[in-house]
């Protein structure tokens, strides 16, 4: 899929590129201490000392300018844990949402974006594709965990990342309340025993793990693996043993449930 070309960018160098670094670092810098509705193309051009009329041509309002400054400054900032356990790496990742959303030119970017895209398609497309892309790259939690037999083969591994993030955004947007250690410990906790637990299971037959985790002689439970269970394998309501806070679950159990599927 080609991604929306953000406004401001058609030149990768030259006086288009310093035009376009002196502008969003304005916009930045405005999010310190202003909310979006207090942003004009006037304070941007006093602030970056691009005249008006350049910002106007280029990105055509300052939601143009928003969303440009989300597709370079937006939630990929957010570091990805790899700790080895599903559990801390799903508190880590947890944490760090919280800490960045706090930060006050962040919480405003990210309410900017969302105004924008109620008023422009462009802004609303590029909103989508970059919390889409985000998806995939955190999705790589649930697979290394699938990997080391935490989770079923069949997790939704984005569905997963999406139900952690769900609580901050709703807080963020919805209820205006603090991000605090509730929050963070509730959202990380119930992704994942969501996840051991099978609620995220497609029954699909392809694998949320890159690769088969098996040992030599193809059995899944290798005294080997972690906690001594081994990946699980299959799509059955049947399908292996997942690990559970060092305590073997059957997967299989909460399988017979009916999966809700992604909206």
């Amino acid at each position: 899929m080609t991604e929306p070309r953000p406004h401001g960018s058609t030149r990768p160098g030259g006086r288009t590129a310093r035009t376009r670094a002196a502008v969003l670092a304005a916009a930045l810098e405005a999010l310190d201490t202003q909310d979006f509705a207090s942003l004009t193309v006037d304070l941007l051009a006093r602030r970056s000392g691009v005249h008006a009329a350049t910002i106007r041509r280029r990105w055509r309002s300052v939601e143009g300018v928003i969303s440009d400054l989300l597709t370079q400054h937006g939630t990929a900032a957010i570091p990805i844990p790899d700790t080895g356990d599903l559990r801390q790496d799903l508190h880590a990742m947890a944490r760090a949402i919280a800490d960045f959303h706090t930060a006050p030119r962040n919480r405003r970017l990210l309410e900017g974006m969302v105004a924008a895209a109620s008023r422009q398609q462009g802004a609303e497309e590029v909103l989508r594709e970059i919390f889409a892309r985000r998806l995939r790259q955190v999705a790589v939690l649930l697979h290394r965990a699938a990997e080391r037999g935490e989770v079923p083969a069949d997790t939704d591994a984005e569905g997963v990342i999406a139900a952690l993030g769900a609580p901050f955004y709703y807080r963020l947007l919805i209820t205006r309340g603090p991000l605090d250690d509730e929050l963070v410990s509730s959202s990380a906790e119930t992704a994942y025993l969501a996840a051991v637990h099978g609620v995220f299971r497609t029954g699909s037959t392809g694998s949320t793990a890159s690769t088969d985790s098996t040992d030599s002689t193809g059995s899944p439970n290798s005294p080997d693996s972690p906690a001594g269970t081994g990946p699980t394998t299959g799509t059955g309501p049947a399908a292996g043993t997942v690990r559970n806070g060092g305590r073997g679950h059957r997967a299989g159990d909460e399988a017979a449930r009916p999966h809700r599927g992604r909206g």
